[in-house]
């Protein structure tokens, strides 16, 4: 062959060569932002993910607290009731004393006779 031509396929090879090695660096310079991006979406769903955990932890610690708090206010809510209701009986009570105690002044009669 000639040495022209040698050269010349030599240089096309060359060019070539070129061609594809930029292109290679293209393409993994590509890979590496993608994989970047990747990494980073996936590390903002974990954050989200354990925020969402954390507040359903909280959000079952309220409602817990919060069935407590409603089991307190009906546990005083029923000693309320029975308190009311002793105070009614000691309140007949009373009166009945009252009554039989005016009772019995008026059976005496007027003091001093």
């Amino acid at each position: 062959m000639d040495d022209a031509l040698k050269n010349r396929i030599v240089v096309i090879l060359a060019i070539l060569s070129c061609i594809f090695f930029f292109g290679t660096l293209s393409s993994c310079n590509n890979a590496m932002r993608q994989k970047a991006g990747r990494d980073k979406e996936m590390a903002a769903r974990l954050q989200m993910e354990e925020k969402m955990n954390k507040f359903s932890q909280e959000r079952s610690a309220l409602e817990e607290r919060a069935k407590a708090k409603e089991k307190e206010a009906e546990e005083a809510k029923a000693a309320l009731e029975e308190t009311k209701k002793v105070l009614a009986q000691e309140q007949l009570a009373n009166q009945n004393l009252t009554d039989e105690l005016q009772k019995a002044n008026k059976l005496k009669g007027p003091p001093g006779k």
